[in-house]
């Protein structure tokens, strides 16, 4: 049945060794049970027991020879598989979805829905797809700090020119985060290659997009040493053995130093609310009022206090004769009626 639990261990408290072990929820993943987040939902539950005991911890790891089981049902993990996958525009990256039309896994034969792609391409984009089981290479390929390269070739709706591509390095702000490039070159007038290190949701056509370009097509060809080549779209292919190596070796070279890169211009100035989509001036030039203009005037021509009350004493003057005369009237407090009644 397993590596038994010992007395006042549970699985909430074991820890493992990141080496030797795999996270809960993937492993439930890879098992086929859903996406590593309705995973972590099932283990909140407390649906998930691991030699006996309840666990809910979502940073408890698994062991090869750990009972872990499923509302009492044992749960085998498959075994490790990696597929690449050239996706065509139209199919949505999602296991199911009720508002998608098709997902990537109409494409794909049914001993194949433990996997989980690496990152994802948006419904309009199409390209090379990782799908595997394997969360710890999955997470070294998607993490900035591997750098892994990410290329991708887009066709633009207008030509591109280098002063595009000097904008779109300076980088922008997208979500909260600081979106950036590797590299951008041109490959024809409207046609460009551009390599990232990032995820972000839709980073491409949103930095296009601030700098007034419409993306027609967008294209990954490349992630890391793993490219296209003889996997028509709508095709799969499994990893080899050799394949895996080389993508292994790819993520333990230690990458060379980068040159400290200049800040975009909303770092440099944070009171700057510009983006690169905004063209001409940000404010209109305004009047000045007659308090500024008066407060721009030179030293010698200003006016004295007493100047100003006398002018602001002849303004009310004149705007009173204007006004016909109020009475006022006023209730006299208790006190001021005694007052009055002893002097009278």
């Amino acid at each position: 049945m397993g590596r038994p639990v010992t007395t006042g261990e549970s699985p909430s408290t074991r820890r493992t060794p990141k080496e030797t072990g795999l996270r809960l929820n993937r492993f439930l993943a890879a098992a086929g049970l859903g996406s590593r987040r309705s995973c972590e939902e099932l283990i909140l539950k407390g649906s998930v027991s691991i030699n006996g005991s309840v666990c809910r911890d979502l940073s408890t790891r698994v062991l090869s020879e750990d009972d872990v089981r499923l509302s009492g049902r044992v749960i085998h993990a498959f075994a490790p598989r990696t597929i690449i996958l050239n996706k065509p525009a139209g199919y949505t990256c999602t296991r199911s979805d009720k508002h998608a039309e098709r997902t990537i896994f109409d494409l794909l034969p049914s001993d194949t829905g433990h996997l989980f792609h690496v990152g994802r391409l948006d419904k309009d984009s199409e390209g090379l797809l990782l799908l595997t089981n394997d969360g710890i290479l999955a997470q070294d390929l998607m993490h900035p700090s591997k750098g892994v390269d990410k290329e991708y070739e887009v066709i633009l709706d207008k030509t591109f020119t280098d002063k595009d591509a000097a904008s779109l390095r300076r980088g922008t702000w997208i979500e909260g985060s600081v979106a950036r490039i590797e590299s951008v070159r041109n490959l024809a007038p409207n046609k460009i290659q551009i390599i990232l290190h990032q995820g972000i949701k839709r980073q491409i056509r949103v930095m296009l997009g601030q700098l007034g370009f419409n993306v027609k097509r967008l294209t990954r060809v490349r992630l890391g040493p793993l490219t296209l080549r003889g996997i028509k779209p709508g095709s799969y292919r499994d990893l080899r053995k050799e394949d895996l190596e080389i993508l292994q070796k790819a993520l333990k070279t230690p990458k060379a130093p980068k040159p400290k890169k200049e800040k975009p211009p909303f770092l440099r100035n944070p009171s700057a609310k510009t983006t690169h989509a905004i063209k001409g001036p940000l404010f209109t030039a305004m009047p000045l009022s007659s308090k500024a203009s008066q407060s721009t005037q030179s030293p010698t021509s200003a006016k004295s206090p007493a100047s100003h009350r006398s002018e602001r004493s002849r303004v009310k003057g004149a705007d009173s004769k204007d006004r016909p005369p109020t009475k006022r009237s006023r209730k006299a407090s208790p006190t001021l009626r005694r007052v009055k009644n002893v002097i009278g």
